[in-house]
């Protein structure tokens, strides 16, 4: 039997459960999917991506490929055919370039069209449409970029052909894998370097894929260097499973006492693995098994046990290798002994929602007390203590899938208003839910 009902076609019922268990696979990492499409494009030949995910945020960049002449087929195993067509080869587009909900879409994409010799228009649904683009404006304009926006921030997004697009060394102010990725791919344009460093390290798909493309790039510790002006070949590559995706039920596994859940091929990217390294000092029994490198990410198993969790405190520097997790990280802390504090973590504001509000209206719409502040979140664990209630999604994927792993720990029916969001970055995650379950 289901533990899911729905009320309307949008909105989702969800029902406690006895425990976790059993064997899964994740969908594949959104991530490395959006990159291997974009580097697979502007390779100079053919490429086979394999195990691409299938989601709204993914496939609209796919969309934005193919409008601009990429040729890309299509498997029903989930595999794309791609034929490259270089840096210079994208055709004009006819029309705007849509990326729906993808941040990382529009960001990633600015970095490459800012040095094309054509004019686009880029786009997003109402979410993505009040999302800080100044933050890649400004670098970018300074290699030469000629880009206009609503109010110099936010979408839509016009870009002009540049004269010439030239290498800089820049210093971001904030640790982003997406502000970081559109300056080195803007740099990729250039035949002269180019240098991004960062507060502290953030994800770093793109600089393992430039790599795995053997695209002359040095890593420092925050440091990213590359030099530009390189064509290289067309080459297949594997998407191994979304290690955010994964997290959501490390985190149902974790709050059912007796739960034993494993998890198969999952990206176990240092960068990504913050959240693990912070589940075992709240006592989370986590075990990796059977690590192997594939297309230049780390992979491996994952095994997850029911386990007693105590309260932990993180700082600025440990936000941005969890930054998608959050959310989880606050929901384990409601079934804590002990208070969590969550400092540095402003940047949730700035994204799909606000979600440092929006997790704080959640969990105190199911019982549990949280302090909100500026950049902060304090929440006094009571385990056992969540109960069912309305929830709203804000129309965001992470929260929407947060507020369904902890409806199955809540006493009484769960209703969580818009689950459609859901399908931007996994479409099969209630099937997953529903598969894992023990009633």
């Amino acid at each position: 039997m289901s533990i899911f009902g729905s009320k309307q076609k949008s909105a989702k019922k969800i029902f406690p459960a006895k425990n976790i268990g059993g064997q899964i696979q994740v969908s594949p990492d959104k991530s490395i999917s959006h990159r291997a499409l974009i580097f697979t494009s502007l390779a100079n030949g053919n490429s086979c991506i394999k195990n691409f995910l299938n989601a709204e945020d993914t496939l609209n960049t796919l969309k934005v490929m193919r409008k601009m002449g990429v040729s890309i087929e299509r498997k029903r195993d989930t595999s794309l055919y791609v034929r490259g067509k270089g840096r210079y080869g994208f055709s004009e587009p006819s029309g705007k370039l849509y990326f729906g909900n993808s941040g990382t879409g529009m960001r990633l994409m600015t970095g490459i069209l800012a040095a094309q010799r054509f004019s686009s228009v880029l786009t997003g649904d109402k979410s993505l449409s009040g999302r800080p683009m100044k933050r890649i404006i400004e670098p970018l304009t300074r290699m030469g970029a000629n880009i206009m926006a609503k109010d110099n921030q936010f979408p839509p997004m016009k870009i002009k052909p540049a004269e010439e697009i030239k290498g800089i060394s820049y210093d971001s102010p904030i640790a982003s894998a997406q502000v970081k990725s559109c300056i080195l791919l803007a740099g990729l344009y250039s035949e002269k370097p180019t240098v991004v460093s960062e507060p502290y390290k953030s994800r770093d798909h793109t600089e393992r894929m430039m790599d795995y493309f053997e695209i002359p790039v040095e890593v420092n510790k925050n440091r990213v260097k590359i030099q530009g002006g390189k064509n290289w070949p067309g080459r297949d590559i594997t998407i191994p499973g979304d290690f955010s995706s994964a997290a959501f039920f490390i985190t149902a596994a974790l709050i059912f006492e007796n739960s034993s859940l494993e998890i198969k091929n999952v990206n176990l990217n240092p960068t990504r693995k913050g959240f693990i390294n912070i589940l075992k000092k709240m006592g989370g029994g986590i075990e990796i098994k059977n690590e192997r490198q594939s297309c230049n990410e780390p992979v491996g198993d994952i095994t997850v046990k029911g386990s007693k969790l105590k309260g932990v405190s993180l700082s600025a520097k440990d936000i941005p290798g969890v930054i998608d997790e959050i959310p989880l990280i606050s929901l384990l802390a409601s079934q804590a002994d002990g208070k969590t504090i969550i400092e540095g973590a402003g940047e949730l504001r700035k994204k799909e929602t606000d979600r440092l509000h929006a997790i704080s209206c959640g969990l105190q719409d199911m019982g549990q007390a949280v302090t909100e502040n500026i950049d902060s979140l304090v929440i006094n664990g009571r385990p056992h203590s969540l109960k069912g209630a309305r929830v709203k999604s804000h129309s965001d994927h992470r929260m929407a899938m947060m507020f369904a792993i902890a409806a199955l720990k809540a006493k009484g029916e769960t209703e969580i208003d818009n689950t459609e969001c859901i399908k931007t970055s996994f479409p099969g995650f209630f099937n997953i839910l529903d598969e894992i379950k023990k009633c």
